[in-house]
């Protein structure tokens, strides 16, 4: 069987496919996560580069330094400013594809939860997920395969 997901911006001039399953969907409660997506929380899934490919438009992109003190490349779309993916120093072989720009959303879990101690306070955070105060140190569940 064939994976194969579509997404884009806001305004339709980005436009990508992914054909892998991410390695892990995670959601992010730090405070710049929360200014960047409008909301309690940010999320990523992460694609290995190779497997996320534009199909149209050409996002801009941006430095920015989280609280962890790594700088991450951000793209967005230049007409609407919708973040498409973020690519963390050190491990630019993986694509953190912001999953609510995909067609599709409904088969997206975040099994990881990072940063929980910027979580807004009526967050419910669900049972059996990884929970990190911050940032952990050891970056490897950004790389091992979720099962299916």
């Amino acid at each position: 069987m064939t994976f194969l997901k579509t997404g884009g911006c806001q305004c339709g001039e980005i436009r990508y496919e992914i054909n892998c399953e991410p390695t892990v969907v995670y959601a992010c409660h730090c405070t710049e996560c929360q200014r960047q997506s409008g909301s309690a929380l940010g999320m990523a899934a992460v694609i290995p580069a190779e497997h996320f490919r534009l199909t149209r438009g050409a996002p801009k992109s941006f430095p920015r330094t989280g609280e962890s003190g790594r700088t991450m490349s951000c793209w967005f779309c230049p007409t609407c400013g919708t973040r498409i993916h973020h690519s963390p120093a050190g491990l630019a072989q993986n694509c953190n594809l912001k999953p609510g720009t995909l067609d599709d959303t409904s088969w997206l879990r975040p099994t990881v939860h990072v940063w929980t101690r910027s979580a807004q306070p009526w967050t419910v955070i669900p049972e059996g997920v990884m929970v990190c105060e911050t940032q952990p140190k050891d970056r490897s569940w950004l790389t091992r395969r979720e099962p299916s």
